[in-house]
């Protein structure tokens, strides 16, 4: 039988995706700063190439970004809660009963 993931608690689930949400929010931020800083630096090196070129790197930069972090976010969250310790491994022959 397989263990209880902290998870399913609904008071620890409520904490553990209001603190997922609040690094998201913060990883919306930097990003925004990140890709505002990078084309201006872009824009003061290189002048107006192309507006598809800024457009191009801007979505490259946030969509990176924005897609590490959320990863991130879901292991720190998987992890922090005790979710991966719920989590059995039968293929291992010591801990079979």
């Amino acid at each position: 039988m397989t263990k209880k993931s902290p998870l399913e608690d609904p008071e620890k689930a409520a904490f553990a995706w209001d603190r997922y949400r609040r690094l998201m929010r913060f990883m919306f931020l930097l990003t925004t700063g990140t890709v505002i800083i990078a084309i201006a630096v872009l824009y003061k090196f290189n002048g107006m190439v192309s507006v598809h070129f800024y457009i191009a790197t801007a979505l490259g930069i946030g969509f990176a970004m924005l897609l590490m972090s959320a990863l991130m976010g879901l292991v720190f969250l998987s992890s922090g809660t005790g979710h991966d310790e719920s989590v059995e491994d039968l293929s291992d022959p010591r801990k079979r009963d």
